[in-house]
């Protein structure tokens, strides 16, 4: 293996938990996930050359993994161009369950999230991932002040459908 596949797969092992985050947020059906997980890490090797070294992986794999969850959503996951099977070394991102199936408060804030508009299903995760108005703005191209402002009122929103949700 040449040593610019071995940073990749270094790369993109430091950082499933968040490709697996974006894969559940976006992808409903539990049968896809790993189609949807395929697509993201394509796409990261395809850019992988256009890396801009100004940001973080994170950012980086963040913009990619949800605009790709974006259009797979879109799409309706219509016909793949790409029927290869799920590399081993990735298989781990969709193996196990996660966080939020073993907590029922995490479980309802994750329906709640998932009833959300796209842009606003990204914010929230990548705000959940502590990342800084600054760099949510880098990843989803608005500016921090409107972050700020979005982020604001969903969490009123995520508020509110708690607050009326059944104990």
């Amino acid at each position: 293996m040449d040593s610019k596949t071995q940073r990749f797969l270094a790369i993109v092992d430091r950082h499933k938990r968040l490709i697996y985050k974006i894969v559940n947020a976006y992808c409903k059906d539990r049968t896809l996930h790993q189609d949807l997980v395929q697509e993201i890490i394509l796409q990261l090797w395809l850019s992988f050359d256009r890396y801009d070294h100004q940001f973080k992986y994170s950012t980086w794999i963040y913009r990619i993994a949800l605009n790709t969850a974006i259009s797979f959503y879109r799409k309706g996951v219509v016909e793949r161009k790409y029927s290869a099977a799920l590399l081993p070394q990735y298989e781990n991102i969709i193996a196990g369950k996660a966080d939020y199936e073993q907590n029922p408060n995490l479980k309802l804030l994750h329906q709640f999230i998932q009833e959300l508009k796209e842009i606003d299903k990204a914010l929230i995760l990548l705000y959940l991932e502590e990342m800084s108005h600054k760099e949510i703005s880098a990843v989803v191209g608005i500016s921090p002040t409107n972050v700020g402002t979005r982020l604001s009122r969903i969490k009123k929103i995520l508020q509110k459908k708690f607050k009326s949700s059944p104990k």
